[in-house]
């Protein structure tokens, strides 16, 4: 009897820390997918997990109160890992929106159709191609090392270091608008030589409208970098990796 409540306790500190993580991971937490389809994914990997890491501590000597308190630092620890996640994946969507600010269509907006969310054309344009390119190059396997490791560091019944989760979300926070910045800063570079070049004309020919004309050079300029710079969200793939390893606490 014993045995199968520590396994129960065992099972439901795994599930839990799974859930939050699921729920806050990007690509899973998306509306197109079922929530059948999550559940059932969710219950599967937490069998897996609680049977290759066991349970180590005594449940006799655990009150309810006590187990309740496992729980919610479960939930914490794997609800700051995704959100972690979720931050550095939301990179390649917030260089979009600069570049869209910059071409005006900053206005413009349409429903993504993998959130159910109000979103921007280019910004989920770039995201659904780095989606693409990252489950390609089995980006998925990263998730589940990432809960793998998890249980190394923080097995399950143990207490998260609260101020190393905040240094992980912040240091996320961090890297977007760093990487967001980095990524639009070639496109930035050939807004700011637009403006130049319009400045210069509008000293030459004053008559010129210059509102007007800029208008449509700037959407049609942001359309063409937008295409150049396609290729280059491959790049961004390997570095997502490498920023997992360096900012998880893991």
């Amino acid at each position: 009897m014993d045995l199968i409540i520590e396994k129960m306790l065992g099972f439901a500190l795994v599930l839990t820390r799974l859930s939050a993580f699921v729920i806050m991971l990007p690509v899973f937490n998306w509306k197109i997918i079922p929530v059948r389809i999550k559940i059932a994914m969710t219950i599967l990997l937490s069998i897996f997990f609680s049977m290759i890491f066991p349970f180590n501590i005594d449940t006799k000597s655990i009150p309810p109160l006590e187990a309740m308190l496992m729980m919610i630092n479960e939930a914490i620890y794997g609800l700051a890992l995704g959100l972690i996640i979720n931050i550095v994946f939301s990179t390649v969507r917030f260089a979009g929106n600069i570049v869209e600010r910059q071409m005006g269509l900053g206005i413009i907006q349409a429903i993504n159709p993998m959130t159910g969310k109000r979103a921007r054309a280019l910004a989920t344009l770039w995201e659904v191609i780095f989606i693409m390119l990252f489950l390609a190059a089995n980006g998925h396997h990263l998730f589940l090392l990432v809960i793998s490791r998890s249980y190394d560091t923080f097995p399950a019944g143990t207490i998260p270091t609260i101020p190393v989760l905040l240094e992980g979300v912040t240091k996320s926070g961090s890297i977007m608008f760093i990487a967001g910045l980095r990524i639009a800063a070639p496109i930035l570079a050939a807004f700011i030589l637009m403006t130049i070049v319009l400045a210069i004309l509008a000293r030459i020919v004053p008559e010129m409208n210059i509102l007007f004309i800029s208008l449509t050079i700037r959407t049609g300029l942001g359309l063409l970098m937008a295409v150049i710079f396609l290729p280059f969200i491959n790049t961004f793939v390997g570095e997502f990796a490498d920023w997992m390893g360096k900012i998880l606490p893991l």
